[in-house]
């Protein structure tokens, strides 16, 4: 059977990811960012936490077939989203993870040299748990969608002394298909800051 996705780039249309309604989802295109931002080795360990549809850590795991990935959501419904997902794209090295982030990063597998952080609603103590267990020269990655958040971010960035800081916003527009025209959708924008643990 032909895989869903059988090239070696990344970049998988949403479409092809199975979605609930209200969990959300990276565009591709900020995606294409985050992988890039994160970084990841042919062995990588990169744990997604607020993993949502799953899109990361699986265009991670085909990126990475010899990685350890690890996917971390509070919902078991969106949990089981993921593995779904996971089964579509036919990758194995995913471990799907339900807990709230930062009580359950003592209970993961592997010291990860990646961690993407895709937002949360109390972001301090999430960052200083995931700084700590990051391993040395390890990239950290944190997703926002508002000013607010970004400033937070960048605050505790500067608290944790994180070094190498890049900070991205995502933007454009994508050629979609309405009825009989074809319109320019717009990219959600999307603050990107990534930063090393020296």
């Amino acid at each position: 059977m032909e895989p869903l996705w059988p090239y070696a780039t990344p970049g998988i249309p949403d479409r092809l990811f199975e979605q609930l309604p209200g969990i959300p989802m990276s565009q591709r295109e900020v995606r294409l960012v985050l992988l890039s931002a994160l970084r990841l080795g042919p062995k990588a360990v990169l744990w997604d936490i607020g993993a949502g549809t799953g899109t990361i850590a699986i265009e991670a795991a085909l990126l990475c077939p010899q990685g350890s990935i690890v996917a971390v959501e509070r919902d078991g419904d969106v949990a089981a989203l993921i593995k779904s997902n996971c089964q579509r794209f036919g990758v194995t090295n995913v471990d799907v993870v339900v807990g709230n982030a930062p009580d359950c990063f003592d209970s993961l597998s592997h010291v990860p040299d990646s961690i993407l952080v895709g937002g949360g609603r109390d972001l301090k103590p999430l960052l200083t748990g995931a700084w700590q267990k990051l391993a040395l020269h390890g990239q950290l990655v944190v997703t926002a969608r508002n000013v607010q958040s970004l400033y937070a971010i960048s605050e505790r960035f500067a608290e944790l002394q994180v070094r190498n800081i890049e900070v991205v916003q995502t933007g454009g527009s994508r050629l979609e298909t309405l009825g009989s025209n074809q319109v320019l959708k717009p990219i959600t924008p999307t603050f990107i800051l990534s930063g090393e643990k020296f």
